[in-house]
């Protein structure tokens, strides 16, 4: 199995914010958790080892609290990317196989990229891969300069760049793949003779080629996929390019997206053929909505929603871990959450599942089987039950269970004041 070496010690300095950089968050996912998520869906890996140093204690609680196949190690003091690698050292004293370095930061990486990535590695019968990208602006990016039978030679930092070297287009994307037994010592001999005083990384490429090693370079298809994330600016942009493929995505499935531009939705989505999302609608987290269904506009979804065929969830309507069966309606300005709802069921504008006791903090279920009516401005405050071809009349607060095909009604009788408005203007 492979393992892999994830850098999240850096502190992100131009994120301007008390949240370690690394736990910023896409779609409510860390871009960390991207990262860690891209390389355990290759199935290649056993196990990641994520390098940690600023807010070291936050990245470690949140690895721990995610992931039973991660651990930290931390770097201190912080000495530069071939520093951080030398921690995992002696995790990997006897380890053979090969291993992924990869950075935190680049939620948009996914696990197919890595899988042909390892597999090109494989193939060349390499110790030493690096995976590149072709750029038509390569500016600020170091160059791979490549041998005549292929091989990677060098990589050359602009800076150090001649002016024949600065017309190179590909460039070093970041990620490594290793024969670790036969690259592992070379994180013991690298030296800091560098303007930062660090160790680099990118100089075992050098100790690879003095030490007859077979060092290439595999070219990544898609160039989005390593792109960091070193500002706020930088995180809006990965967003939408996170939203874009997914939406590129879900209407090559047939899912009818009416105004992609206004339209957001997490990539652990799945969607069925022939539903509409319309304008204004967000969709975060893990869903399953199912076929000719109706979403918006300025509809959203927050995680943990099922929706069977032909739902309809239409405007500002909110919906939160539940499961909704098929031909039910719930169009207007309703609060769906922790809530079974059945078939052929019409939730009325203005309905709230009052799941939530803010004095104990617990959260309770709301079900509502098949058939049943909803009036308009209800509450149902959980844990209730509503039965089969139950109605709630308009206006009802359901605190208790109502039992099959009855009507619940808890508001009080109209009364009529006969020429009361004349009465209070003098007439």
């Amino acid at each position: 199995m492979v393992k892999s070496i994830i850098l999240a010690a850096g502190k992100g300095t131009r994120m301007k914010s008390d949240t370690p950089k690394v736990l910023h968050q896409i779609f409510n996912k860390t871009l960390l958790g991207y990262v860690i998520d891209a390389v355990n869906n290759t199935k290649l890996a056993d196990e990641n080892y994520v390098i940690v140093g600023h807010q070291a204690e936050k990245v470690e609680e949140y690895v721990n609290e995610h992931y039973d196949n991660a651990k930290t190690v931390l770097q201190s003091p912080q000495l530069g990317t071939g520093h951080a690698v030398s921690m995992v050292c002696p995790y990997l004293e006897d380890f053979e196989g090969e291993v992924i370095i990869l950075c935190g930061d680049t939620p948009l990486i996914t696990s197919d990229t890595l899988k042909t990535f390892i597999a090109g590695h494989r193939e060349l019968n390499s110790d030493i891969t690096v995976m590149s990208a072709v750029f038509d602006n390569p500016t600020n990016y170091g160059r791979i300069v490549r041998n005549a039978d292929g091989s990677l030679n060098s990589i050359v930092e602009e800076k150090d760049a001649t002016v024949e070297q600065k017309a190179i287009k590909e460039i070093n994307a970041g990620i490594y793949c290793l024969n670790w037994a036969k690259v592992k010592n070379s994180f013991s001999q690298l030296k800091t003779n560098n303007a930062q005083g660090e160790y680099y990384l990118t100089d075992i490429i050098k100790w690879g080629n003095e030490n007859g090693l077979s060092v290439n370079a595999h070219i990544l298809e898609r160039n989005e996929e390593i792109y960091g994330i070193n500002s706020k600016i930088n995180l809006a942009e990965a967003t939408k390019i996170m939203n874009n493929r997914t939406l590129n995505r879900l209407m090559s499935e047939g899912v009818t997206i009416v105004d992609p531009s206004s339209t957001w939705i997490d990539e652990e989505t799945e969607i069925g053929k022939d539903t509409i999302i319309y304008p204004s609608t967000y969709i975060e987290g893990k869903n399953k909505i199912g076929s000719h269904c109706k979403i918006g506009p300025f509809a959203h979804l927050r995680g943990d929603v099922v929706l069977e065929d032909y739902v309809k969830v239409g405007n500002f309507v909110e919906v939160k871990k539940a499961t909704i069966k098929s031909h039910t309606n719930a169009c207007h300005l309703t609060y769906i959450g922790d809530s079974e709802i059945g078939s052929n069921v019409n939730i009325g504008a203005g309905t709230i599942t009052a799941n939530y006791n803010p004095l104990n903090k617990v959260k309770s279920k709301t079900v509502i089987k098949d058939n049943v009516k909803i009036g308009s401005n209800s509450v149902l405050v959980a844990p209730v039950e509503v039965e089969e071809g139950a109605n709630v009349g308009a206006l009802s607060i359901i605190t208790k269970d109502v039992p099959e095909w009855s009507l619940a009604i808890t508001r009080a009788p109209m009364k009529v004041f006969k020429d009361w408005v004349k009465s209070k203007l003098g007439k």
